[in-house]
């Protein structure tokens, strides 16, 4: 499972990244390497979303393991 939460972790910082450069100088990171719109883009903006979403459930749990 720390192969996961790691993995989760760096989906949130590039996340936290991308919305950072989004609010900063309305540059969108992620729409720029793969393209407004794309479905790739579209995939690395889901799972940013999940990894919140697995983060915000398993907060105790991650917690506890390290």
């Amino acid at each position: 499972m720390k192969t996961l939460d790691m993995i989760v972790a760096i989906l949130l910082v590039v996340g936290g990244l991308n919305w950072g450069l989004v609010g900063l100088f309305d540059f969108d990171l992620v729409a720029t390497i793969f393209g407004k719109g794309a479905v790739l883009s579209r995939v690395v903006y889901s799972l940013v979303g999940f990894c919140a979403v697995y983060q915000i459930l398993q907060w105790k749990a991650i917690q506890k393991r390290w």
